[in-house]
């Protein structure tokens, strides 16, 4: 999670009014401040603490795009605008799978509103604005450097995320501006990229826009996608020297409960054979919806196992937030 919400950009990094053919000033004051607090008893308290900061977009009507690890069980969301008024908010919904976050504004908003734009044009060397809460002090005129699938450990897959630098330090929940000055991507990581014969680079990940369209309304309407949810074990894997090794499990989770211990090498699902954590991902959730069960072959100690785990809906383990 981003944890430098008072950092400001070297002058030098500052995007240039003159060098976009939009209202930049404009597009970055529909960037938001958020800021929220969650039970210390929450599920994602122990790994996402209890006092969370990023920020977050206007999408119009008081209604607030971020990124969801920001808002997820989270009892209090205060927003600052840029205006400097400063509203409650309430969640309207929350996509595990994409891992947007939507907020309700409690107040009238009269800042601009962000139009969200076409993800899928975005190219490698395309010119972005990764836009802060700020004004363009606290945001970093940057460029696109990579179009590639992510994965990350906690059972989420992104197949075409979008990769700029410089990176933005205050990344969670930031703005992708894209060429046109539209929302084509939500700041959700910082990474490294490596780089021959130099140290390695901060790279920012950023969801890209196009995902939320076709879970939008659902997420306005009914809090989360209208669609059976996809079955979540509770298991972190990485790949680590060509393996696919377990290095945790979530408490009380189906992984935890059914023994697989950390340390494992999965090397199987449900008959076919695994190499990478796309491939995992890919055959676990073809299984069927949440609840399904999923056979896992694993290597521990130099044996063979197999191990059955009843798979969960993710936002079953998770504090339910006040939805409208």
């Amino acid at each position: 999670m981003s944890s430098t919400p008072d950092w400001q950009a070297p002058k030098s990094a500052w995007p240039k009014p003159e060098n976009y053919d939009y209202d930049l000033e404009e597009a970055l004051a529909a960037v938001v401040a958020l800021r929220s607090s969650v039970p210390a008893e929450a599920f994602s308290a122990d790994t996402l603490g209890t006092e969370r900061q990023g920020n977050a977009v206007h999408i119009g009507n008081g209604q607030v795009l971020t990124i969801g690890y920001l808002i997820n069980e989270a009892d209090t969301i205060w927003l600052r605008f840029s205006d400097s008024k400063v509203h409650q908010a309430t969640v309207l919904g929350y996509d595990h799978e994409t891992g947007f976050g939507l907020l309700q504004t409690l107040g009238s908003v009269s800042v601009p509103a962000l139009v969200i734009g076409d993800s899928s044009a975005i190219r490698i060397g395309d010119a972005v604005v990764a836009g802060g809460a700020g004004g363009r002090k606290k945001s970093v005129a940057a460029e696109v450097t990579g179009r590639q699938e992510f994965a990350g450990y906690w059972e989420y897959l992104v197949e075409d995320a979008i990769f700029a630098s410089p990176a933005h330090p205050n990344w969670g929940g930031t703005a992708l501006l894209g060429p046109s000055g539209d929302l084509v991507g939500i700041g959700s990581l910082q990474l490294e990229r490596a780089r021959e014969g130099a140290e390695a680079e901060p790279i920012n990940m950023f969801v890209p826009i196009d995902l939320l369209k076709p879970i939008l309304k659902d997420l306005r309407l009914f809090g989360r996608p209208n669609r059976p949810a996809r079955p979540w074990i509770g298991a972190h894997a990485a790949e680590i020297d060509g393996s696919l090794v377990v290095i945790g499990r979530a408490k009380h989770g189906p992984a935890r409960a059914a023994g697989l211990q950390r340390g494992d090498l999965i090397i199987g699902v449900a008959g076919t054979h695994i190499e990478d954590l796309g491939g995992l991902y890919r055959r676990i959730w073809s299984l069927g919806a949440a609840g399904v069960e999923v056979p896992l072959l694993v290597v521990r100690d130099g044996k063979k196992i197999d191990v059955r785990i009843k798979s969960a809906d993710r936002a079953a383990m998770t504090k339910a937030p006040r939805l409208h």
